[in-house]
């Protein structure tokens, strides 16, 4: 991304509060998928199963995950996250898909790159901007599986250091403006990939804006790693980030006393997605559009921050319900945070 557009970013989160997505798996499942649209006219002679790997869509049915980020755009969204949350080489394993993570990562971004253009051009004074996804893994550098064992890891940090790297190639070669190490349980995973992404970046010769978005994983306030939000932030810091927030795990009730810890530390920006409350036992979301913004109207109205979404079970409904409460209230202010002990 150049410096002028990062210049731009800037100027809209002085004036206003900017729109991410919401979820992409929730739009997905809506067009009830088989087998063959995971494979069709590329992977019909893969000898593992492929469907439930939504990844791969970007490149089977890139028409789905374009007009899903389109959907998003058409009520006022800023970004488009890409369909890459599964998009590296550890997380693909499952569906010994490794070889074909480079072009899983190229698609996604080109999906949201051709939707994003078109709503620029639809609407010049709101510029689109695609963020690169770049999901947590299936993997944890810090906590061994075996109680028995506790030295034991299925990954190591360099392992992951080199998914990682691969992924932002692809989401970059793509189109991809940001990215965005979301979803993070584990914040020796999150410093891998930043590692990769500055690796990628001194290579390519060009500043990349990071946005990094961890998870509260229950009622401790810790990261599954155990970490406070406070000590996330402090382990985060040195990136350079953009942004910095949370999303996923809880709905936005139970995540704004962490929001508004991380407020009074981080000295970037500060994003939060929740999710549509929590899931029922079926494993679905039910909270409404209204509901949901009656729970984050106090992150806004608190001043607590500069960029706002959805997580899982949200919709376009969610996000054109919480466009129109951003819009009611001024974005964050960027001052001198409090010192962390």
């Amino acid at each position: 991304m150049s410096l002028d557009t990062m210049t731009q970013l800037n100027e809209i989160l002085s004036k206003r509060i900017m729109l991410l997505d919401g979820a992409m798996g929730t739009m997905i499942q809506r067009h009830k998928l088989e087998e063959e649209d995971f494979r069709s006219g590329h992977f019909e002679n893969h000898p593992h199963p492929l469907k439930g790997n939504n990844d791969l869509l970007s490149i089977t049915r890139p028409e789905i995950i374009e007009g899903i980020h389109s959907a998003y755009f058409e009520v006022g969204s800023d970004f488009a996250t890409t369909n890459s949350f599964n998009g590296t080489t550890i997380a693909q394993a499952d569906y010994q898909m490794e070889a074909h993570v480079r072009d899983i990562n190229f698609h996604a971004a080109q999906c949201a790159r051709r939707a994003a253009d078109h709503w620029t051009q639809q609407t010049p004074e709101q510029p689109r901007f695609v963020i690169g996804s770049l999901g947590p893994t299936n993997r944890t550098a810090s906590i061994s599986p075996d109680v028995e064992d506790p030295g034991k890891r299925l990954v190591s940090f360099d392992d992951l250091r080199l998914a990682y790297k691969e992924a932002c190639n692809g989401l970059l070669d793509g189109g991809a403006d940001l990215l965005m190490i979301e979803t993070i349980f584990d914040t020796l995973n999150a410093k891998a990939a930043l590692f990769a992404a500055s690796e990628v970046m001194d290579e390519r010769g060009k500043n990349i804006p990071l946005m990094v978005s961890g998870t509260i994983t229950d009622a401790s306030g810790r990261t599954l790693s155990g970490q406070t939000v406070e000590a996330f932030w402090v382990s985060m810091m040195h990136g350079q980030l953009f942004s910095i927030g949370l999303n996923c795990a809880m709905g936005a009730k139970d995540m704004l006393p962490y929001i508004k810890r991380l407020d009074k530390v981080a000295t970037r920006s500060i994003s939060a997605h929740p999710n549509a409350g929590l899931p029922n036992e079926f494993g679905e979301y039910d909270q409404t559009p209204e509901e949901m913004v009656a729970e984050l109207e106090p992150f806004v109205a608190g001043g607590h921050l500069n960029i706002l979404g959805g997580c899982c079970g949200t919709t376009p409904d969610h996000i054109a319900a919480l466009k129109q409460l951003a819009e009611k209230y001024s974005p964050r202010k960027m001052g001198v945070a409090e010192k962390v002990a």
